[in-house]
């Protein structure tokens, strides 16, 4: 039995015996992970450093407004059902799942707005206004990408690779698909028109990517979102991550915020462990981390250099996050919309090779109370727009540039989407790569860590079974298979492929 004691720092009932897994961080990830091991035997303990649980996917509440930090498109759902079903619950009685139609709406700098939705007829009627010479080319697109998904999602995002040869084993395929094109490179072999070759490349930035860079593989996001859809959990994601934690706690075990794991303790080449920043020491069989690979590997015994030659990998970009409500509804604007500025690739490498920051910019808006009134008062309205920016390795001056990017934002949207925004704010909060740093320890204070090129994917990405450390797991968006809600999920299902039951455990 797992007890708390002290200012919730944890400890185990000696009669427990139990393999004990130590989860460090509660990121979808971790807590996924933790679920996953107490289904198994384990027993487990989740520890957050931060005062509450689901990391980037954490919570403002604020003057009667709620707010998700960071995720807000749910695709794939199953995955996240399958985790109560592995406790012998219902996700539907914890959590309501809304389907959204459209999905999302795409509005062009000329006005022009493209509504992506899962109704194949619709989706062809819009590609036929835009440029009706690039049907055909979309229907082939779409066929690849359904292949593209069968391979890359359903048979390979919960396979472990952790050997050179795992990745030799799918190279035919790969290249069968194009897998060694880029996603706009693939797109643009199939469509012309530039608002179609946006419409269906733009994904990679959802998990951090660039589109002119990031690997073909990731094709597979449209195929993936027409098959299970687009969903918004009502009262928003941070929904998911109290019913998963209900679900540890379900189980019997442990999960505590304001817990900073400063060290994984070793013994004899296996982790033993991990002592907390208060001297607090707790040991366990196994450690599963949620926290950035880099992060993870300067955490062990002579870890530092490892650390150090993570950090110089290449880093997904920075984010700007303007969280805002108004007194106020704008009834005619829609759950998801993405603004695009009057440069697509331009703006891709402005952001990515980190140039200093442009007057023109793209937007991520999210009105949450489209569809779910309980997020805002009464009339009013909760949003969150969200700009890609470079990362911290560019010479921008937060603390200068924070606010100008705030009332650009307000401009934006004003001139666009929100007339009169400006005297409609009656809350807000900001967030900028300075405070994904500070809060999340991401290196660069990236939004997604590492990048998804080519040579940061399946293999050539830090593996889920450390090659440090015996009985140290990786999960997360630093992991295979990446970032993004599908991704970081998946990296917890591969650990039913790494490690044993715990009835079978050797330690």
């Amino acid at each position: 039995m797992l007890t708390v004691v002290d200012n919730q720092r944890p400890q185990l009932a000696a009669d427990d015996k139990r393999p004990h897994a130590i989860v460090i961080g509660s990121g979808f990830g971790g807590i996924a992970a933790a679920v996953r091991m107490g289904a198994r035997g384990y027993r487990v303990t989740v520890l957050e450093r931060l005062d509450e649980f689901g990391g980037r996917a954490g919570v403002i509440h604020q003057d009667g407004f709620t707010f998700d930090r960071g995720p807000t498109i749910v695709t794939a759902p199953h995955l996240f059902e399958e985790l109560w079903t592995l406790c012998g619950k219902r996700m539907q009685d914890d959590v309501e799942m809304l389907r959204l139609k459209p999905f999302y709406k795409l509005r062009f700098d000329d006005g022009d707005m493209i509504a992506c939705s899962d109704d194949s007829d619709a989706m062809e009627a819009e590609v036929r206004r835009v440029n009706a010479d690039d049907l055909p080319g979309y229907r082939r697109f779409m066929k690849l990408s359904d292949e593209i998904m069968a391979l890359g999602f359903e048979q390979l995002a919960d396979q472990p690779f952790s050997t050179v040869t795992d990745m030799l084993r799918i190279a035919p395929d790969l290249l069968r698909l194009q897998g060694y094109r880029s996603v706009f490179g693939l797109v643009s072999a199939h469509v012309k028109h530039p608002k179609l070759r946006t419409m269906l490349s733009f994904h990679p930035l959802l998990i951090g990517g660039n589109p002119l860079s990031a690997p073909a593989i990731y094709c597979l996001i449209p195929s993936l979102e027409r098959r299970w859809g687009v969903h918004y959990p009502q009262g928003g994601v941070s929904q998911i991550v109290d019913g998963l934690v209900k679900l540890i706690r379900g189980q019997g075990n442990l999960a505590v915020t304001r817990s900073e794991v400063a060290a994984i303790t070793m013994t004899d080449g296996k982790v033993s462990g991990v002592r907390l920043s208060d001297g607090t020491r707790l040991d366990a069989d196994i450690v599963i981390s949620n926290a950035d690979p880099a992060v993870t590997s300067a955490l062990l015994p002579n870890g530092q250099r490892q650390a150090k030659r993570l950090v110089k990998s290449r880093y997904s970009m920075g984010l700007v996050v303007f969280y805002f409500g108004t007194k106020r509804r704008y009834d005619d604007v829609g759950h998801h919309t993405i603004l695009l500025g009057p440069r697509y690739e331009g703006l891709l490498n402005d952001i990515f090779k980190r140039r200093p920051l442009t007057e023109d910019f793209s937007l991520y808006l999210h009105r949450p109370s489209a569809s779910d009134p309980s997020v805002a008062p009464s009339g009013c309205d909760a949003f969150y727009a969200l700009t890609p920016v470079p990362h911290l390795g560019a010479n921008i001056d937060w603390a200068e540039a924070t606010a100008k990017r705030r009332d650009a934002i307000i401009e934006r949207l004003s001139s666009t989407l929100l007339p009169g925004l400006r005297d409609e704010i009656v809350t807000e909060a900001i967030a900028v790569p300075d405070d994904f740093a500070e809060r999340y320890l991401s290196p660069y204070g990236s939004g997604f860590s590492l990048e998804p090129i080519l040579t940061q994917s399946a293999w050539f990405r830090p593996h889920n079974r450390s090659d440090a450390a015996e009985h140290l797991y990786l999960v997360g968006a630093g992991t295979h298979p990446g970032a993004g809600l599908p991704g970081v999920i998946s990296s917890a299902r591969m650990l039913d492929r790494m490690v044993p039951d715990a009835v079978a455990f050797k330690r």
